[in-house]
């Protein structure tokens, strides 16, 4: 009896020891791509939904603790960056897994790809040739972080359209129908069909996110 509860116990120990690791993974993950939409295409309710939506996606996996932001630039007046957004780095995804140290690694040489850009849960987003294809990821911006500055439309409505309109998109799998530079950037690939659900998916995504921790 008593190896008995000694063996339990030290099984036990394991177990909790596992479980607290898996945690603190999670406390410490600080990047992520949504594991899904919120259900209207590229309509966050502006930069604050979307920063909201992620703040919630992150709290769902023990990571609330950070300060979230959505990588997405606006345009026009008072224009705002996707890189001015997200804080200084480094950012790490669920498993520990360092995606860039700094903003200039993540605009130039990082570690952003189909096996490393993991959702919040840990899982690995569809890419080119998975069905359905969810590769697209919206950020309206061009491919150093900066807000385009004519007068297309880019950001479906600066994050507020979910019909008419278009929005830039990176593909975080790297891969697209040429083997070119936009093909092969993780934020600024092409423009999608539209900013519903339906046109997004046509393009090749769902209308997920990249989400950053500032700190």
């Amino acid at each position: 009896m008593t190896k008995s509860f000694a063996g339990l116990a030290a099984v036990l120990s394991l177990t909790m020891c596992m479980i607290m690791d898996v945690h603190a993974q999670q406390a410490d993950m600080t990047f992520f791509i949504t594991s899904v939409g919120n259900g209207k295409g590229a309509d966050y309710g502006g930069l604050e939904g979307a920063d909201r939506f992620c703040r919630a996606l992150a709290a769902t996996v023990g990571a609330g603790n950070h300060t979230w932001r959505a990588y997405l630039s606006t345009q026009g007046a008072g224009a705002i960056n996707a890189r001015d957004r997200i804080g200084n780095g480094p950012w790490q995804n669920i498993k520990g897994v360092v995606i860039a140290r700094n903003l200039a690694e993540l605009h130039g040489d990082n570690n952003l790809n189909k096996q490393t850009a993991l959702t919040e849960k840990g899982e690995i987003n569809n890419g080119r040739g998975d069905t359905p294809n969810k590769h697209d990821i919206l950020t309206g911006s061009q491919a150093d972080g900066t807000a385009f500055t004519d007068t297309a439309d880019h950001t479906c409505g600066n994050w507020t359209k979910s019909g008419e309109g278009s929005a830039q998109l990176g593909h975080h799998d790297r891969l697209g129908l040429k083997d070119d530079a936009p093909a092969h950037s993780w934020n600024s690939a092409h423009p999608s069909q539209g900013c519903s659900d339906a046109k997004l998916a046509a393009t090749g995504g769902a209308g997920l996110l990249y989400c950053f921790a500032v700190k």
